[in-house]
């Protein structure tokens, strides 16, 4: 049953960083600290905070919502986290957190995700090596919310605690408004334009697995560049149309209480309920799955049909997968820390200028309310980090090294110099 009352209180425990829920514990060191975030009346277990790595700074890392959230599933975002923030050259290290709850409640009752995020801004309080970010089923109003609580308990707005991507009349960087995830995948496959002759976004046909805030903004941006988008779907619906999908209604759609199922354009084929999924296995060029993790595991990957795969979400696969992927089926995957970090790029602008006056003035200073700025740092960081990894694997050829392997070298390289920044 899903729950639908919010404690008055939560508070935020310490779990042992031994083992995990699988059989065996992971290869990788585990976390710094984990935490369950609970009701100390009744015990109940609201959600989760995992804190990876702090070698470079406090762990930045997302809040998702959602009924079915693991602690197993927090662990590996929180390290994907890490991973992003050491090669996107961010001061930050890597963490997560999840509150375990269906965001198809909060229409019971005004107010509810108001009061379960104060309770969780509460909870995570004391966690000082934690910056908050928007991810699944949060928005720039709800990390706002985490911000001003800290603000009010430490007597200072200008603090580098709080919660970031932010609204902009607040001082922030609205991440999903300014559509800055979206626009590093946009950087990776441009860059992947421009040094593959064989390659071009034009007439491209892309399908776009989860048409959120990330999938809509990449969508719009590789559809002005005249791809066509021939696949998209959502919780409700999935849509494809061998002859490009209209995104002006999908995005009209997307905001329906119905999603894409109010979509009202042609279409070839919908899937509905537990078989929206098989949208992935639609012929394409550009894959990009923007939802949850495992996407594309071993039951499908013998019947994907595209050409390339931009991860938009976090670890939407794992390596074996790829490996299998890349070397029997020529299917090259784009490794999610490398290509999807634009939104952790928004939020280290955010944090540094929340206590850096000047550097917000020379931020402010390139226009469009910092937006130039922001952008532009994505671009170069999302293209030098392509190249550099493509390079690699040209000198390394024949090493039977597949793209995430070379990524996650290039990242713990730069966890081991932590002085280095793009900012």
């Amino acid at each position: 049953m899903s729950k639908v009352k919010i404690p008055e209180k939560l508070v935020a425990e310490p779990l042992s960083t031994e083992g995990n829920p699988r059989h065996f514990a992971p290869a990788d060191q585990p976390p710094q600290n984990k935490y369950q975030v609970v009701d100390p009346k009744t015990g109940d277990v609201w959600g989760y905070v995992v804190i990876d790595n702090t070698r470079r700074g406090p762990g930045l890392g997302g809040i998702r919502i959602a009924a079915d959230l693991s602690v197993w599933e927090i662990m590996r975002l929180a390290r994907t986290m890490t991973l992003k923030n050491s090669a996107a050259n961010l001061p930050f290290g890597g963490a997560k957190s999840g509150i375990a709850f269906d965001p198809n409640d909060f229409g019971r009752a005004k107010g509810m995700k108001q009061d379960l995020i104060g309770a969780f801004a509460e909870a995570i309080f004391p966690i000082d090596s934690y910056i908050s970010a928007p991810d699944m089923s949060t928005d720039e109003n709800d990390t706002q919310r985490i911000f001003q609580y800290n603000t009010d308990m430490l007597g200072d707005p200008h603090h580098g605690r709080g919660a970031a991507g932010r609204p902009f009349a607040k001082g922030g960087v609205p991440i999903d408004k300014w559509g800055l995830t979206g626009h590093s995948l946009y950087s990776s496959i441009k860059t992947l334009e421009d040094i593959d002759p064989n390659f071009q976004i034009k007439g491209a046909r892309v399908v776009i697995q989860g048409f959120g805030n990330v999938g809509a903004s990449i969508g719009n941006k590789l559809a002005e560049e005249g791809a066509l988008i021939v696949g998209a779907s959502d919780v409700n619906a999935a849509l494809w149309c061998s002859k490009g999908l209209q995104v002006r209604e999908l995005n009209q759609a997307r905001s329906n209480t119905k999603g894409l199922g109010s979509y009202r354009g042609q279409v070839d084929k919908r899937f509905f309920n537990g078989n929206v999924s098989r949208l992935l296995e639609a012929p394409c060029d550009i894959l990009i799955p923007a939802a949850r993790p495992d996407a594309i595991t071993a039951r499908n990957a013998d019947r994907l049909m595209c050409g390339k795969i931009f991860q938009a979400a976090n670890t939407p696969s794992n390596k074996m997968t790829e490996y299998y992927l890349e070397n029997r089926r020529k299917i090259l995957s784009y490794t999610d820390f490398i290509v999807n970090c634009g939104g952790v790029i928004g939020c280290a602008v955010e944090v540094k200028m929340t206590q850096d006056e000047s550097y917000r003035e020379r931020v402010m200073a390139m226009g469009n309310h910092g937006r130039t700025y922001v952008e532009n740092l994505i671009f170069e960081t999302v293209s030098r980090n392509i190249l550099t990894i493509t390079k690699r694997l040209k000198e390394r050829a024949g090493k039977d090294i597949i793209f995430r392997e070379e990524a996650t070298r290039l990242a713990e390289e730069r966890l081991g110099k932590p002085e280095e920044y793009c900012l």
